[in-house]
C-alpha cells in the first residue's frame, strides 16, 4: 500500500500545484519506479479518492497541524491517508502504518514522525473534529464555495442531488456498434460472459460493475465502445441523413464521431486542434471499422476549411467539464470562477466561426459537458441575439429512445445513469 500512497501523493501534489490529473498521474508513476500494475491501479484509486473529498481532508489537516506542512509531498501524503481513513475500505491500522513507511521515502527526515502523529491524533479526535469541520458547506459537499453557490443559484430544485452525484463513482456505459452486431445479440454475448448489465435504451448498455475493456466480448472486434449515455444523445439529435456532409468539430477522442458514422452513412470530417489527440480518433475508427476524413485544425479559425458548406455540424466545444466532474475530480479544484468567462469567449468564437461554414437550411448542434449556464443557455441566447439567420429548434429527449433526466431546455442533469451535458440545436434559415 505504501507504494501506491506515495505515487498518489506525488499526483495529488501536482494537481494542487495547478496541473491536471491526466498529466500528473503518469509523471507520478515515473517518479516511483518498479510499481506493479496492482500498485499503479491502487495509486489511481487513492488519487481519485483524495481529490473527490479534498475539501474534507484538507479541513481536518488544517485542524491537526498548527502550521502548514512545509513539504508539498508530505502534505499530499497526509491528505491521501486522511481520505483513506475517512472514505476508504482499508483498516485504520494498515493505512496509518503504511503512510508512515511511505513518508520515510519522501527524503524528509521529520516526515515519518509528523505523519504518524497527525494520523493517530486524527483517529483519537475524529468525532470532536468532525463537529467542527463539517460546519462549513465546502467541507460538507467537497466543492469550492463558489461552485456550490453557483449551482444553488442556477438549479434551486436540483443543486443538492447534482453536487452529491458529482462525488460518486461514474458508471461504465457501452455503445453498441450496430454496424457490427445488434443490441440484442450483444446483450446475449454479455449474458453468456456472465457480465451483469442494464439496457438503458437504444445502443446504451450500462455495466453493473466496471470492467477492463479487454474483458468485454468483441471489444477488439469493434462490437462496442465505452461512452456515457448522456453523450449518446449527440448522434440522434444532430438529425443526420444518408450522404450528408457532416463536421464534428473538437472531435477527439472520437466517441461522437464514431457514433455518427455508426448511426448513418455520411461524409464526415473529424476536426481537432491537437495531432496527438487525433491519433485516438484514428485508433477508434480503425477498431470499429469506420472511415472519416480526419484533419488537424482550430474550430475557431478557417485555414483548414475548403469552402464547401456542411449540412450538419457538431460543435462539442471546450468547457469547464462541470457536468462530468465525477470522471475528472481534479476539475473541482483546478477551475476558478473567472475561467467561465474565458471558456464562454472561446465557445462564442467557435460557434460564430462554424456558423459561416453551415449550409443554408443546415443544422448545428452545440454541445458542452457543463452544467453552468454561462457556457450553455446564456451562450445560445447571446448567439441568437447576434445572428438573425439562426433559429433554435426544440431538443427532444425522447424517453422511449434513451431515458434521461433534464432541467432547462437541452440541459441534461448529472444523475446516476448519465453525465451532465447541454444540447442546443440551431438551424440556418
Amino acid at each position: 500500500m505504501q507504494v501506491a500512497q506515495l505515487i498518489a501523493a506525488h499526483a495529488v501534489a501536482e494537481v494542487l500545484a495547478g496541473h491536471n490529473l491526466t498529466v500528473s498521474m503518469p509523471k507520478a508513476l515515473r517518479k516511483v519506479k518498479a510499481a506493479t500494475p496492482q500498485q499503479q491501479a491502487a495509486a489511481q484509486d487513492y488519487s481519485y479518492l483524495t481529490l473527490r473529498f479534498y475539501a474534507e481532508s484538507a479541513a481536518y489537516l488544517a485542524k491537526l497541524t498548527p502550521k502548514p506542512v512545509s513539504d508539498t509531498r508530505v502534505e499530499a501524503l497526509l491528505l491521501v491517508a486522511l481520505s483513506q481513513l475517512l472514505h476508504g475500505k482499508d483498516d485504520d491500522f494498515t493505512v496509518v502504518n503504511q503512510a508512515v513507511e511511505a513518508a520515510g521515502k519522501t527524503g524528509q527526515r521529520w516526515a515519518k514522525s509528523l505523519v504518524n502523529a497527525v494520523l493517530r491524533n486524527f483517529l483519537r479526535q475524529r468525532e470532536a473534529l468532525q463537529r467542527v469541520v463539517t460546519q462549513k458547506e465546502e467541507v460538507t459537499w467537497n466543492y469550492p464555495q463558489w461552485w456550490i453557490d453557483l449551482i444553488k443559484q442556477q438549479y434551486p430544485d436540483h443543486w443538492q442531488a447534482m453536487l452529491a452525484v458529482g462525488n460518486e463513482h461514474p458508471p461504465m456505459t457501452l455503445r453498441v456498434n450496430v454496424r457490427k452486431i445488434s443490441v440484442e445479440d450483444y446483450l446475449q454475448a454479455l449474458q453468456e460472459s456472465q457480465i451483469s448489465v442494464t439496457h438503458l435504451g437504444s445502443t446504451a448498455i450500462q455495466l453493473h460493475q466496471p470492467l477492463p475493456v479487454y474483458k468485454l466480448p468483441g471489444f477488439d472486434l469493434g462490437w462496442v465502445s465505452v461512452q456515457d449515455a448522456g453523450a449518446q444523445w449527440a448522434a440522434p439529435l444532430l438529425d443526420v441523413g444518408p450522404g450528408m456532409r457532416v463536421l464534428d468539430a473538437c472531435s477527439a477522442p472520437g466517441g461522437k464521431t464514431c457514433h455518427i458514422i455508426e448511426f448513418c452513412d455520411v461524409d464526415l470530417v473529424s476536426l481537432d486542434v491537437e495531432d496527438e489527440r487525433l491519433k485516438r480518433v484514428n485508433e477508434n475508427m480503425q477498431r470499429l471499422g469506420l472511415q472519416a476524413k480526419v484533419i488537424t485544425g482550430d474550430a475557431a479559425s478557417t485555414d483548414w476549411f475548403d469552402g464547401q458548406p456542411f449540412d450538419r455540424i457538431l460543435a462539442d466545444v471546450p468547457c469547464s467539464a462541470s457536468g462530468i466532474v465525477r470522471r475528472h475530480v481534479d476539475m473541482k479544484w483546478l477551475r476558478r470562477p473567472q475561467d467561465l468567462a474565458t471558456f464562454a469567449h472561446t465557445q462564442q468564437q467557435i460557434l460564430s466561426n462554424l456558423w459561416q461554414m453551415l449550409a443554408k437550411g443546415g443544422k448545428l448542434l452545440y454541445v458542452t459537458c457543463s452544467v453552468f449556464q454561462q457556457e450553455n443557455e446564456m451562450q445560445i441566447q447571446q448567439f441568437l441575439t447576434s445572428h438573425d439567420d439562426a433559429i433554435r429548434l426544440p431538443v427532444a429527449f425522447d424517453a422511449s429512445i434513451l431515458p434521461c433526466e433534464h432541467a432547462a431546455p437541452g440541459q441534461l442533469l448529472p444523475v446516476a445513469a448519465h453525465d451532465g451535458l447541454f444540447y442546443a440545436l440551431l438551424q440556418k434559415h
